[in-house]
């Protein structure tokens, strides 16, 4: 798991387990739930890298819709609808990606 010694896999796991069902997944419960909420500004920043597959130093809609599988390999994509939800709650300068700092003001919304 990618976030091994970061995140508390029993918090993880009650995480996915919260949002297994096409378009349930809400990112606020998601970040409460697993605990990414409550930690420290780097380990998010740890977390952002993690998320950005391709290490373009931006999230975009590609790496959102895999967005639950860099918690759990077995983990469901998200739907269309929810993807295009969440790019639009953390893209707040309307580039159509998630900075480092949009997806930190996420976490912590």
């Amino acid at each position: 798991m990618a976030f091994a010694g970061v995140l508390n896999d029993a918090d993880v796991k009650a995480a996915l387990d919260g949002c297994a069902a096409a378009d349930s997944f809400d990112y606020k419960k998601f970040f409460q739930a697993s605990g990414l909420a409550a930690k420290t500004a780097d380990d998010v920043k740890n977390a952002f890298k993690i998320i950005d597959q391709d290490n373009s130093g931006f999230i975009e809609e590609e790496e959102l819709k895999l967005f639950l599988q860099n918690f759990s390999a077995g983990a469901r994509a998200l739907t269309d609808k929810e993807t295009k939800a969440f790019l639009s709650a953390g893209d707040s300068d309307g580039d159509g990606k998630i900075g480092i700092d949009e997806f930190a003001a996420l976490v912590k919304s």
